[in-house]
C-alpha cells in the first residue's frame, strides 16, 4: 500500500493540510503517517545543557492521537494512520523518515500559526520542495481536496527528456483521475527552434494522457501561472525544482516566494531523480 507523510506543527494551516491528506489518502487507498518534529533548543545545539523534552514529546503524541481520531471520523475509518514524532531538525528528520519508508508523497501546510511560525514553517516548505527527493505538496490555508479534476504542469520546454518526470506525473494524473494542462510562458516574439522541438518531444512523451497545452503570455512567470490557475480552476499545480528552472526562479525571488508560500492553489514539487520513489501499487 502507498504511504503518505503529512507534516504538522499543530497549527491551523497544518491541520487543514492533514485533512487534505486524509481525503487524498482515502481517494487513492494510501496509508497516512503523521509526522511532527520537536526542535532542539538553541542552547542544546550550542552549549551542552541537559534539557528534558519528554513532556513535549508526550504532549505531541496526545495531540496526534486526537488528530488520528478526527481523521478516522472524517474518512469513516477507511485510512490507516500511524505517527512519527522526533526531536531534532525538520528536514533532517523528514529525510530520514522518507529514506526508511519510501513514501508515495509528502504533504505539508505552507505556513505555521503565528507570524514567527509562518516564516519558520514556510521556510521548511520552500527548502523541502527544493531539496527533498520525494514528491512534496504544500497546502495553502483554506484549500480542500474535494476532487482534483485538473492538474497544471508548469514547464519551461528546456531539456524535457532529461528533466520532466513523465512516469511520475502520469501516476498522479491517473491516480487522481485528473485532466492535465501543460503551462508554458511565452516571452519571445518569434518561435525558438529549440522550443518547438522540445514542445513536440513533450507532446510525444505525454501522448497517452492527452493533455491540453496552454501558452501563457506575460513577463512575470508567477503572475501568469497563478492567474491562469485561478481563472481555469486548476486544483493542483506541478513544478519541477531543477536547476535554472521556473521553480528555481520562483524560490529565489522575493516577490515570487509569496507565490509558493501563499498560493491559493496547492503546489506539488517533483524531481526527475525521484522517479524510482513513485510507483503504482
Amino acid at each position: 500500500m502507498k504511504k503518505m507523510i503529512v507534516a504538522t506543527d499543530f497549527s491551523k494551516t497544518a491541520h487543514n493540510a492533514c485533512m487534505y491528506a486524509a481525503d487524498m489518502a482515502a481517494k487513492i487507498s494510501a496509508e497516512l503517517v503523521l509526522f511532527h518534529v520537536i526542535p532542539i533548543p538553541l542552547a542544546v545545539s550550542e552549549i551542552p545543557v541537559e534539557v528534558d523534552l519528554g513532556p513535549e514529546q508526550e504532549e505531541a503524541v496526545l495531540i496526534i492521537r486526537e488528530l488520528q481520531k478526527q481523521i478516522a471520523s472524517r474518512v469513516h475509518g477507511r485510512v490507516a494512520t500511524s505517527m512519527s514524532v522526533h526531536v531534532g531538525t525538520f528536514f533532517y528528520e523528514l529525510n530520514k523518515l522518507c529514506e526508511r519508508i519510501d513514501p508515495f508523497l509528502v504533504i505539508m501546510g505552507s505556513q505555521g500559526s503565528s507570524a514567527v511560525e509562518q516564516t519558520a514553517f514556510g521556510e521548511h516548505s520552500v527548502y523541502t520542495m527544493k531539496h527533498l527527493s520525494w514528491p512534496v505538496i504544500t497546502i495553502p490555508p483554506g484549500a480542500w481536496f474535494g476532487a482534483v479534476k485538473t492538474i497544471g504542469l508548469a514547464c519551461d520546454f528546456e531539456h524535457v527528456a532529461q528533466t520532466v518526470p513523465v512516469e511520475q506525473i502520469a501516476v498522479f494524473v491517473r491516480s487522481l483521475g485528473a485532466k492535465l494542462h501543460i503551462l508554458n510562458i511565452d516571452k519571445k516574439i518569434s518561435p525558438n527552434p529549440d522550443t518547438v522541438f522540445e514542445s513536440a518531444l513533450l507532446q510525444d512523451l505525454f501522448h497517452d494522457l492527452k493533455p491540453t497545452y496552454d501558452l501563457l503570455a506575460g513577463e512575470k512567470d508567477d503572475r501568469a501561472i497563478i492567474e491562469f490557475a485561478e481563472k481555469n480552476k486548476i486544483d493542483l499545480l506541478i513544478v519541477l525544482p531543477k536547476r535554472h528552472s521556473l521553480i528555481d526562479r520562483l524560490l529565489h525571488q522575493s516577490h515570487t516566494r509569496q507565490f509558493v508560500l501563499y498560493s491559493s492553489v496547492p503546489v506539488l514539487a517533483l524531481h526527475k531523480e525521484s522517479n524510482k520513489h513513485t510507483t503504482v501499487s
